[in-house]
């Protein structure tokens, strides 16, 4: 009897310490999924909500792990509420991890194939490394965004045979850009925006394409405002454009941003997606491909379609350069 009385003793004493331990891990999970779900419900509400909403939701399919994370600890609290929640959550992200977007394929006859290349080289300092890339690959027309004098004097003196026709903006910094092209280029007016986005026509084998670099301004506390009005004014042009349409560029969004499905929904296809790399990360290269976020993208029109998309890295950038094999279809 005395060693039964000893044993209840113990046990008794030990439920206290696994009550407190259950409702730590209560608690630590309804913290996880408190800001897994902000942004999820931001997502649902198909809007980039305010700071920090737009810099997480970039990185939304890795908020697959604080998720999976916060129901392991709702089972360990036994907390069933918790325990539902979890499961609600992740499969919310599981379904908007899925492409978003159309993929129609244009069906019209084959007029012309040709290769775009899009690279970012953070204020010029990538510009040694993209000239390699650009001699190896030799794509046809070349959208480099953060160009600023010096880039641009390297690549008009590197390329001034291979790229005849050129539409920039010229300026310091990261506002400066740059469209080269081995078909015949007429200037237009560029979307108006804190940083230099030239845009172009390009006569591409007798049919005229519109150019348009895409450079908005990041999402940065204080600046998700500038940055919504920015990709309206993109989604604008795409909206507008009467003849095919390429708009490349580091839109610094990615497709779990509302801003950027506004430019899909005209009509705009993402190429990488069309080739099957709907999530291969772009930015930022010190951790990508492994973590990151797709926000360099070449968005084409529904007179195109895409068979192969490539993800290069560029030493010295933050970003890394994305080429695409495009065919312009005759329309239906």
């Amino acid at each position: 009897m005395d060693t039964a009385a000893a044993e209840w003793t113990v046990a008794g004493e030990d439920e206290p310490v696994r009550r407190t331990g259950r409702r730590f891990a209560s608690w630590c999970a309804g913290l996880l999924l408190a800001g897994v779900s902000a942004v999820v419900g931001c997502r649902v509400a198909d809007s980039d909500g305010v700071t920090p909403i737009p810099q997480v939701l970039a990185f939304l399919p890795w908020l697959l792990a604080p998720a999976g994370l916060a129901l392991l600890l709702a089972l360990l609290g036994r907390w069933r509420v918790g325990m539902v929640w979890s499961l609600v959550v992740l499969g919310l992200l599981a379904w908007f991890i899925e492409p978003y977007g159309k993929t129609d394929e244009p069906g019209g006859t084959p007029l012309a194939e040709f290769k775009v290349l899009t690279s970012n080289v953070e204020f010029g300092r990538g510009t040694p490394a993209l000239v390699p890339v650009i001699r190896a690959d030799k794509p046809d027309i070349v959208f480099v965004e953060e160009c600023e004098y010096s880039c641009q004097a390297r690549l008009k003196q590197e390329f001034s045979a291979e790229y005849p026709y050129r539409q920039a903006v010229e300026a310091g910094g990261s506002e400066g850009s740059i469209i080269l092209s081995r078909f015949p280029l007429k200037g237009t007016d560029g979307v108006s925006g804190t940083m230099g986005m030239p845009g172009a026509v390009a006569e591409v084998q007798g049919h005229a394409v519109r150019l348009q670099l895409a450079h908005p301004m990041p999402p940065l506390p204080g600046q998700v405002g500038v940055w919504r009005r920015e990709l309206g004014r993109l989604r604008d042009a795409a909206a507008a454009a009467r003849t095919p349409m390429i708009l490349a560029g580091d839109f610094n969004a990615s497709q779990d941003h509302a801003a950027f499905r506004r430019i899909l929904d005209t009509g705009m296809s993402d190429a990488a997606r069309l080739a099957g790399h709907d999530r291969t990360p772009s930015w930022p290269a010190r951790t990508a491909p492994t973590i990151g976020a797709q926000i360099d993208h070449v968005l084409v029109s529904r007179d195109f379609s895409a068979s192969n998309a490539r993800f290069l890295d560029v030493t010295d950038s933050d970003h890394r350069a994305l080429l695409v094999d495009i065919t312009l279809h005759q329309r239906g």
